[in-house]
């Protein structure tokens, strides 16, 4: 005999092991009608395959010290995920090794420890190892014991390879150059209020990136310290083009960067732009790290110009920065502008992206205007410094420029602007 019945899927929403049995009317001969339990497994989802994107560094001297390796991706596992989350394998000679994570591992960005043994190579010639991000099958739900199948899924990665060059060096361009290196040496890192998080420029294979580290200074013992790569597209590809001037908000939350890369939003304009990067830090784990473009106009004022040197407020909810006409091309790598004709126009603008409240529109509005520096000067440009809650901005440049809000003059070349009509 056969019976059927309409399982709700509400019930079937979270893995785990249901009991089925048979309820009979009582037939009066001395039992209950109630039949013996069998057990229904729920599964959990399959675990997606993981997608390897780049490593960082991908090459070292024989014999070099250990070092963190970078890995970004997509569809990485977590260590508290049922599997054990992803792992990172190793591969050289047909030896493989499991790499030590640390922590802070995203769906998009794993850190692993590279340890001095795996970087052996004896002869004159480059050693290559590959690198694998293997995710294991979805397990078995708690309290299975028969037909425990799990969901399965998961798998390797497409391998990426890192070249273990002779003791003698790596041939150049193959590590990153002292000359990659100066770009970013007087560049100032940021940090937050508390001093547990910094923001800084560092040359990652030859092109300047944007990273945030966590040094858990005065976070919980089970913190480890860790750095994560912010000028990152939403793959956690890298950014394909130099990101510069990191500024953040009193809890390290919000990040702002200038940057010429072209993959980090869709459809991001030609040349430097201002981005504002929400790390989710001291979120929930339902938020997930996003990248915004903050140099936009809905009135056109930024076509046609090179956006840089962002300052952020204490929330993270308003951004300065600076804008520079006419544009260049976006293969300069510094904040420097071009050499040539610089007699454009340098605008300051504060942009209200209005994070964290309700019933707002975003707007950028232009504080101050003057003429550039002309040419050959030789002067770097100076940024906007936002006050916390973002109604004073001090700007260079006070015995040229034309002001668009009050302002109050510092000395000859300074003005501190009020912008009391952002609130």
């Amino acid at each position: 005999m056969n019976e059927t019945a309409a399982v709700p899927a509400a019930l079937v929403a979270k893995p785990g092991v249901a009991t089925v049995s048979t309820l009979n009317p009582a037939s009066g001969a001395g039992n209950n009608g109630l039949s013996n339990p069998i057990a229904f497994i729920i599964n959990p989802p399959p675990n997606p395959l993981p997608g390897l994107t780049a490593i960082s560094p991908a090459s070292a001297p024989a014999n070099s010290a250990q070092f963190t390796l970078m890995v970004s991706g997509s569809n990485f596992l977590p260590p508290t995920d049922p599997s054990g989350g992803s792992q990172l394998n190793w591969s050289i000679g047909g030896a493989q090794r499991k790499l030590t994570l640390l922590s802070g591992t995203s769906s998009n960005q794993i850190q692993a420890t590279v340890t001095s043994d795996l970087l052996v190579n004896a002869g004159s010639a480059n050693l290559t190892a590959s690198v694998t991000v293997f995710n294991p099958p979805s397990p078995a739900p708690v309290g299975c014991t028969t037909a425990c199948t799990g969901g399965g899924g998961g798998g390797s990665s497409a391998p990426a390879t890192f070249t273990i060059c002779p003791s003698s060096g790596c041939p150049p361009g193959t590590t990153t150059g002292a000359s990659a290196t100066a770009l970013v040496a007087e560049e100032t890192p940021a940090l937050s209020l508390e001093g547990r998080y910094v923001a800084y420029t560092a040359v990652e294979n030859d092109r300047a990136q944007i990273f945030l580290r966590d040094t858990c200074e005065g976070a919980e013992a089970v913190c480890q310290p860790h750095t994560t790569l912010l000028s990152a597209a939403a793959d956690g590809t890298p950014a394909n083009d130099e990101s510069h001037s990191p500024s953040m908000s009193s809890d390290a939350r919000y990040v702002a960067f200038s940057s010429a890369a072209t993959n980090l939003v869709e459809n991001s304009p030609p040349g430097r732009q201002v981005y504002l990067l929400d790390t989710c830090a001291g979120a929930g784990d339902s938020c997930q790290p996003s990248t915004h473009l903050i140099s936009t106009d809905a009135n056109g004022a930024l076509v046609g110009t090179d956006s840089i040197l962002p300052s952020v407020s204490a929330s993270g909810r308003f951004v300065a920065f600076l804008a520079i006409t006419p544009s260049h091309s976006s293969n300069h790598v510094s904040e420097k502008p071009a050499s040539g004709n610089t007699s454009g126009y340098r605008q300051v603008f504060i942009r209200d992206t209005c994070l964290g409240v309700t019933n707002c529109t975003p707007k950028t509005t232009r504080i101050s205007l003057r003429p550039g520096d002309g040419t050959g000067s030789g002067i770097k440009p100076a940024g906007p410094a936002l006050s916390g809650n973002a109604r004073h901005v001090a700007i260079v440049g006070a015995n040229a420029a034309t002001l668009f809000t009050r302002a109050v003059a510092v000395d000859d070349r300074v003005f501190l602007a009020i912008a009391n009509q952002q609130h």
